[in-house]
């Protein structure tokens, strides 16, 4: 039962994870490290999509889950049922990877617009 606590956490917070690389741009204008660690969360993200890896912690969710039972086809609550459907979408590789460099290129956009001193004020 420990274990498929520790999964359906994992899968939280990998939903808050890709939350935090959708909208950190707003949070990463007004904090230094946060811009910091969203930059990094992003250009991580492109690396794992270019070289076709998974994320640690979709490796850490299913170590969790075959520890809980590994014969279970579904060991998730149902709330949990839908928030993996919404980190684990059903789009091809080619549309994540488009997404995250868009994402990428919208976020440094942002920082450089923040960080650009307003001449007309």
């Amino acid at each position: 039962m420990l274990f498929r606590i520790l999964a359906d956490i994992v899968v939280l917070l990998h939903l808050l994870w890709i939350l935090f690389l959708i909208f950190g741009a707003v949070w990463g204008g007004r904090n230094k490290t946060i811009k910091i660690v969203h930059l990094s969360g992003l250009s991580f993200a492109i690396l794992i999509q270019v070289f076709d890896w998974y994320c640690p912690l979709t490796h850490l969710e299913i170590w969790l889950r075959s520890k809980h039972d590994p014969f279970q086809t579904y060991a998730g609550s149902f709330i949990i049922h839908y928030v993996e459907n919404l980190v684990y979408l059903e789009v091809s590789e080619t549309t994540i990877i488009v997404f995250t460099i868009l994402l990428c290129m919208f976020s440094l956009w942002l920082y450089w617009r923040r960080r650009r001193p307003n001449k007309g004020k």
